[in-house]
């Protein structure tokens, strides 16, 4: 597990390491989750891999879902995380 504080940072630990999954939150200093998303999508058409990316948001409003997919998210969860929701996004992204 690679811990960034903010979305600069999440976007160099992934160039630095392979993870299987990065749980994004839109709302970050430095470079927001969207910016940090358009980012890596960038990199991966060169690279033609792909990494889900699961947006953690306290944004749960109607279109907020849309807005974090049309991102290039794969995946949605709003604040307050549940553990159960969280599993189960996980499982969606990254079957075992």
């Amino acid at each position: 597990m690679v811990v960034a504080n903010n979305g600069r940072h999440a976007v160099e630990a992934l160039e630095a390491a392979g993870v299987d999954l990065v749980i994004m939150d839109v709302q970050m200093p430095e470079m927001d989750g969207f910016e940090a998303a358009a980012h890596i999508r960038k990199v991966e058409e060169a690279t033609l891999q792909h990494v889900p990316i699961l947006a953690m948001t306290a944004h749960a409003m109607k279109g907020d879902k849309e807005k974090c997919m049309a991102a290039g998210m794969d995946g949605y969860l709003s604040k307050p995380i549940r553990p159960d929701d969280l599993h189960r996004a996980i499982e969606e992204l990254v079957p075992a």
